[in-house]
């Protein structure tokens, strides 16, 4: 069953990618995944490889690779879509509108796609969603519209009936030279500037681009296109072209060896043979031609460029897997100086607790002295109230009769005089009793003076002592203060350096790896150089062999002809003197 699966997997991985390259590096992730089981990383790894609607099989094709306790998990992360139309009906005259936005079009290479929804709008609210790709409008097929032509068909009824599909991706192209590009909907930056994540629709890297282009040729009054074709093998079935003229008809419409046939006047090239192809070619003297460019290039390569594709090829590999290291190595730097942060926080809060916690119960205490202190004072020193006693019942009054009138009452208080001062006697008294009592009250008070200086002062050093101790408490939270700021600069100074070692170790690998590539490049250079220059010189020597021997035949038919000549010669010269040895002969004989 596994080798079931995976067999499918390849067979899905050959017909949706071209690109060898990043068939590697899908193989590759999927291998770090069952290594690391972090299904994040996967999910945004075959993102970069998956970067079309063509190649979203993918994802189900790997579905089956992947644990059942991350099933879940991996149908939250991948994009939903599917190939059932949904029907929505849009009321044109709603005065808030349709409330969506559409992007794409025939001018662009691609269908209609809703690129951004009005939140609590008329699309919203009926179940459309961005990505979803626009099929029917009014029951027109919109495949073959322009942009425009979309939006005149939209404003023909006041009751829009869309049919739409969910896609999950969105189309991206500004103008019609650039290069189509596709984003998920969680990725897509939206015309309103409204960023979804980030961008990661990318072009296939490093690999060719493939697009279908289409040709018209005249063939009157020329010898040809000028093109040889050929059917390609099993594996890669096609009529591809294989050789083209210089400054044929062929190679001035633009059309190359590798580009594969599809169409010739309507007639299909998928499935015809090398026969029928060539039966269809001659056929008229006016072909139009549909092709796909470049993709047969590979059937026609010479060793020396299939080598340096199979280079470029492992080159792009390894900067994938390079990019895909430092990622991976980046995220745990910042998880792990996350974590140190954390941690960090923790350990600062809890001793601001523990400090605080201290710092109340100091404080606690000298509220309890101060408390304390008070009351003593207020007990030793507060005016108290006399204890209420009862008074006394009031005693009769005395009767005191007046003495008799003297007959000296001039002389005023002294109103009995018999030799004695008794008045005077009683008021000395009176001057001794105060001043004795003056005398105990000024005792009484130095004593009361005396025990308030005392308790004063006391009371004094005790609040100097608790402004000390506050005012060492304020200097050992200033000091932890001081001490978590500097621990925070190192902290922040240190991730810096960190972070700036990072980079600096990422530009130094990267450099290192743009050197590797040149060297590679350089040397596979010099290598195509030295095969040329050892083909020219093998040339050159065949050239300077055959004219070698083309001057020796040369000079064997001159000594030839020269000992030909000869031989005619002495032969001519025998013959001659034959002649007059005959005569001689004769004469001798006569006479």
């Amino acid at each position: 069953m596994e080798r079931k699966v995976a067999r499918e997997f390849r067979h899905k991985v050959e017909l949706l990618i071209d690109n060898e390259a990043e068939k590697d590096y899908l193989y590759d992730v999927l291998r770090m995944y069952h290594q690391s089981m972090e299904l994040p990383v996967l999910v945004g790894d075959l993102k970069l490889v998956i970067n079309e609607p063509s190649r979203l099989p993918l994802f189900d094709a790997i579905r089956p690779l992947i644990p059942l306790k991350h099933q879940v998990e991996y149908d939250l992360l991948t994009p939903k879509r599917s190939r059932k139309l949904k029907e929505v009906r849009l009321d044109r005259t709603h005065p808030e509108g349709l409330g969506l936005s559409v992007r794409g079009g025939l001018e662009f290479g691609c269908g209609l796609f809703i690129s951004q929804i009005v939140k609590d709008g008329q699309a919203g609210n009926s179940g459309l969603q961005m990505g979803d790709e626009i099929v029917r409008i009014n029951g027109y097929a919109i495949s073959s519209c322009i942009h425009e032509e979309v939006i005149n068909l939209i404003k023909t009824k006041k009751i829009v009936s869309l049919k739409v599909r969910q896609v999950g991706m969105i189309p991206v192209k500004s103008s019609t030279e650039e290069p189509l590009k596709w984003q998920f909907v969680d990725q897509f930056v939206s015309d309103f500037g409204e960023k979804k994540g980030s961008v990661a629709g990318l072009a296939s890297m490093g690999g060719k681009e493939i697009k279908e282009k289409k040709v018209f040729l005249s063939l009157v009054g020329t010898k040809g296109m000028g093109v040889s074709i050929s059917s390609g093998p099993t594996q890669k079935p096609g009529i591809y072209i294989s050789n083209v003229k210089s400054g044929s008809l062929a190679a001035e419409v633009g059309l190359q060896i590798g580009d594969q046939i599809v169409e010739v006047n309507g007639v299909e090239f998928t499935n015809l043979d090398h026969k029928e192809a060539v039966r269809v070619l001659k056929s008229s003297r006016s072909l139009t031609i549909t092709v796909l460019t470049g993709a047969g290039s590979e059937l026609f390569m010479t060793d020396e460029e299939r080598l340096a594709v199979e280079a470029r090829r492992e080159l792009d590999r390894r900067e994938l897997m390079h990019q895909k290291r430092v990622a991976l190595e980046t995220n745990k730097m910042v998880k792990e100086q996350q974590e140190k942060e954390r941690q960090r926080k923790m350990e600062i809060s809890q001793k601001t607790a523990e400090e605080e916690e201290r710092y109340r119960k100091e404080m606690e205490k000298i509220e309890a002295a101060e408390r304390k202190h008070h009351r003593e004072w207020e007990e030793d020193w507060a005016p108290r109230e006399q204890p209420k006693t009862k008074s006394p019942s009031p005693a009769p009054p005395e009767i005191n009769t007046p003495p008799p009138k003297s007959k000296n009452s001039a002389f005023g208080w002294f109103y009995r005089y018999e030799g004695k001062l008794p008045t005077l006697r009683k008021k000395g008294e009176k001057k001794r009793k105060k001043k004795k009592v003056s005398n105990t009250d000024t005792l009484q008070e130095q004593r009361k003076n005396k025990k308030e200086m005392e308790f004063e002062l006391k009371l004094a050093a005790e609040k100097e002592e608790m402004y000390e101790r506050e005012k060492q408490l304020k200097i050992s939270r200033l000091v932890q203060e001081v001490g978590v700021i500097i621990s925070r600069l190192a902290q922040g100074v240190g991730v810096m350096i960190s972070r700036l070692a990072q980079e600096v170790g990422v530009m130094i690998s990267r450099l290192a790896q743009e050197v590797g590539v040149m060297i590679s490049r350089l040397a596979q250079e010099v290598g195509v150089m030295i095969s040329r220059l050892a083909q020219e010189v093998g040339v050159m020597i065949s050239r300077l062999a055959q004219e070698v021997g083309v001057m020796i035949s040369r000079l064997a038919q001159e000594v030839g002809v020269m000992i030909s000549r000869l031989a005619q010669e002495v032969g001519v010269m025998i013959s001659r003197l034959a002649q007059e040895v005959g005569v001689l002969w004769n004469g001798i004989l006569y006479e």
